[in-house]
């Protein structure tokens, strides 16, 4: 297929930066005939520079490395020493990967492509005076979308801001797609929400909008706040048939309802992830899974698209699902592991209403969310004191006892 170029380089169109930053431009191009993406990481030098980056590039991905200054490459780790003033560092990734099921968490074929941006971009240590400001820029077949949970900078070209303020090196991450895509976009409650998948195989975009239309809010008040803007990208079979979260992003199946018999909804499970990015850490994954899996729950009953009925039913079959669980505490949290937790966290929340009517588990969770890495049950249990004012009686039961 014949490509377009990308003609503007990110230097001569890059606003003023502060004085300790430099420039770093990631670059994408998509090609479906060899299931690859040519990368590269250009960087310029303002006031700050990079003296070394250290890469993760498994062999059995990335090939064709090299670059400006010092290449050095052991493994699958590649030391980059660029000129001070600035350099390029180019790799080729296979883009493709198949789950042990046989199932697909990243593909490409002749139409579309679905991926996730530190999958393509490699992860990598950086020591450097000052912080970046980066772009991300993407290439692909003529008359191809691209779509990214980053703010689009160019109406001519798939050009991204990765800014950051919260990281020194702002790098892609998350989910994106390419290909003979359709999508919409709404805004909710102040964030920009993109519903994005191939062209003509039925994902239900309107739907989902209307759907976050009710739920997005209420996970907007439990947790204060919402990403500037949220991708959510589907594709069909061969590609997996669950739902696994991103920064600001997610991927969903397209066969996957929106809610499930049993009350939940896995895009919304997702979804408190991608907004959260709350882990678990020492056998405390059940932490993030369930209070997914609770919010997936709740925010659906809070908006109204629940009756109380149906929500004791669905606590019902929660209880059903998880009654021969005798312990959370696994490496990681199964389904009815996190059916279980989320049964604790009902609990929990009845136990902080009924000494103070004013607070809730969404407090909890508000601290959770300022908690730095991973959260264990210690976290947990000092924010849920913090918020009783005394420790919890239902986060010393025996199924977290370790």
């Amino acid at each position: 297929m014949i490509r377009f170029l990308c003609s503007v380089l990110l230097f001569a169109a890059a606003p003023l930066f502060a004085a300790s930053s430099y420039q770093a431009r990631f670059s994408l191009d998509v090609r479906p005939a060899t299931k690859s993406i040519a990368g590269a990481i250009e960087l310029k030098s303002e006031k700050g520079y990079v003296r070394e980056m250290t890469l993760n590039m498994p062999k059995s991905r990335y090939s064709a490395i090299q670059g400006d200054g010092t290449v050095k490459i052991s493994g699958d780790r590649v030391l980059w020493q660029p000129p001070l003033t600035g350099g390029t560092l180019r790799y080729v990734v296979q883009v493709n990967n198949k789950r042990a099921d046989g199932a697909f968490d990243a593909l490409i074929n002749s139409d579309w492509a679905i991926f996730r941006g530190d999958k393509v971009v490699p992860k990598a240590k950086v020591r450097a005076k000052g912080r970046s400001s980066s772009q991300l820029f993407v290439t692909a077949p003529r008359g191809w979308h691209v779509n990214a949970g980053f703010d689009r900078t160019s109406q001519t070209q798939f050009r991204f801001d990765l800014s950051d303020p919260a990281r020194r090196f702002d790098a892609p991450k998350g989910w994106m797609i390419a290909g003979e895509i359709a999508n919409r976009a709404e805004v909710i409650d102040g964030c920009k929400v993109i519903v994005a998948g191939p062209e003509g195989l039925g994902m239900r975009r309107q739907d989902i909008l209307a759907f976050l239309n009710y739920t997005l809010p209420e996970l907007k008040r439990a947790f204060g706040q919402l990403p500037k803007q949220l991708l959510i990208v589907s594709g069909p079979d061969p590609m997996w048939r669950g739902g696994l979260s991103g920064p600001n992003s997610l991927y969903m199946h397209l066969d996957r309802p929106m809610i499930s018999e049993n009350g939940t909804s896995s895009l919304l499970h997702e979804l408190t992830h991608s907004i959260t990015r709350i882990r678990g850490k020492d056998r405390a994954d059940w932490i993030a899974e369930g209070l997914a899996e609770y919010y997936g729950l709740i925010a659906i009953h809070r908006s109204g698209g629940m009756s109380d009925a149906r929500f004791a039913t669905s606590k019902d079959a929660l209880k059903s699902w998880s009654k021969a669980v005798r312990t959370l505490s696994l490496q990681r949290s199964t389904g009815e592991i996190t059916a279980r937790a989320v049964l604790l966290f009902m609990d929990l929340d009845q136990e902080i209403k009924a000494s103070n009517k004013s607070r809730s588990i969404d407090d909890v969770t508000r601290l959770l969310l300022k908690q730095s890495g991973r959260v264990s049950v210690a976290d947990l249990r000092a924010a849920a004191a913090k918020v009783l004012g005394r420790p919890s009686k239902v986060l010393q039961s025996e199924l977290i006892r370790e």
